[in-house]
């Protein structure tokens, strides 16, 4: 069955993540990929997005939790602000093992985010067909595509 079009507003999103904030404590990657499977067992959730700059978890429990994700078909795209070694490591494993991708962007690069965000839009619109059709002209969908299984 094909999928049905996502209404996404980038002026909306663009508003959304200026309310972020960054607080201190351990990080809740964990919490996050539970809340998906759950949402994507309960309603069908297509893609998650998580962009952070830190992993202060256990790599092999994240690890589960991605590939039951990847068993749901929901692939895990990861992007990472920064250059941190250990989370890089966790984000590309959390992407591999979910059938997802993983992509570094330096602080402060609105630009970049903004293209690897629409090629996930892209990818939970229309499928892997809409991703290649973008990826032939937007680098972000290219680097992501190269990646998924």
């Amino acid at each position: 069955m094909p999928r049905q079009p996502v209404d996404f507003d980038t002026a909306q999103l663009a508003r959304l993540m200026s309310r972020i904030t960054v607080e201190g404590g351990h990080t809740q990657i964990h919490k996050v990929l539970s809340e998906t499977r759950r949402e994507a067992v309960a309603h069908g959730v297509r893609a998650l997005v998580f962009v952070g700059d830190a992993m202060e978890e256990n790599v092999d429990d994240l690890g589960a939790k991605a590939g039951e994700l990847g068993l749901l078909k929901v692939p895990v795209f990861m992007f990472q602000e920064g250059h941190d070694a250990v989370t890089e490591q966790a984000f590309r494993e959390i992407a591999r093992l979910s059938g997802g991708a993983y992509c570094r962007f330096d602080p402060g690069a609105a630009a970049q985010l903004r293209e690897l965000l629409r090629a996930v839009a892209a990818y939970a619109a229309g499928g892997r067909e809409a991703l290649q059709r973008l990826s032939k002209t937007a680098s972000g969908a290219a680097a992501l595509l190269g990646q998924m299984k």
